[in-house]
């Protein structure tokens, strides 16, 4: 040891501060990106409970159908951001049938005036499905699918299946326009161009347009939400679980 050199003296440079915090190490910086993203979601979270109060103070419990409030139905609302682009497709795909709907009312009124022997009973049908498909298909695939997309509970997903599944079938019964049966499908519409009955034949053909392209736009999304309904582990037993513990009650309200 010298004796030149002083005992006493500190390692540490008199231009360091010694109650500076340490340069944090990888495993800090993991930890401190994971707090702050947990953060940022809480803080989403409540700016989207914000905006439900917000929307339930402003528009009430029920704010659908606008001319007769019976539900509450708000897709930026009450759907989880990654899949309101799909429960709004759907709800699109329902007013494209609802406008079907009303078109293939009009074109049998048409194929009445026409001639055809079997009008009348194309038009009372055409009234019948105006009222009952419009109201039961809202009600018995598009609302489950929607509550199954906001509560992500499985009773709601197979309810959508079984009965959009009917849908998909009663859409191509309608494609094919058997006469007497309400529909100015392709069947109709083919006899009103071969007769010169042209306004009768365009409106059968817009409405069978409209069929085809709700009803494949239906199957599409068929697929896509069994795929997501499988991945999200929703079994038969869960629905029944679900069933016997909320009631079928629990199937229309929003909760």
């Amino acid at each position: 040891m010298s004796y030149n050199e002083n005992p006493f003296a500190s390692s540490h440079s008199l231009d360091t501060n010694p109650f500076e915090d340490p340069a944090p190490s990888q495993a800090d910086a993991a930890r401190l990106e994971s707090i702050r993203q947990r953060e940022a979601d809480l803080e989403r979270r409540q700016r989207e409970l914000d905006q439900r109060e917000q929307q339930l103070k402003h528009h009430g419990k029920n704010n659908w159908p606008f001319f007769f409030p019976l539900i509450y139905h708000d897709i930026s609302v009450e759907i989880p951001e990654a899949s309101r682009p799909l429960i709004t497709r759907l709800y699109q795909l329902w007013l494209v049938l609802l406008g079907t709907l009303i078109l293939n009312l009009i074109a049998c009124i048409f194929i009445l005036i026409a001639g055809s022997s079997d009008g009348g009973r194309d038009v009372g049908a055409a009234i019948g499905y105006v009222f009952i498909i419009s109201i039961t298909s809202f009600l018995l695939w598009y609302r489950p699918i929607y509550n199954g997309y906001m509560k992500e509970q499985a009773l709601y997903y197979y309810f959508y299946f079984f009965f959009c599944g009917f849908h998909l079938l009663f859409s191509v019964y309608m494609i094919i326009g058997v006469p007497s049966t309400g529909s100015a499908g392709l069947i109709q519409t083919i006899q009103m161009f071969a007769n010169h009955h042209w306004v009768a034949a365009i409106l059968g053909l817009v409405a069978t347009v409209g069929w085809t392209l709700q009803g494949l736009g239906n199957a599409y999304y068929y697929r896509q939400i069994y795929a997501h309904h499988t991945a999200a582990g929703h079994t038969m037993e869960k629905a029944k679980t679900e069933l016997a513990s909320h009631g079928a009650k629990a199937y229309f309200t929003r909760g």
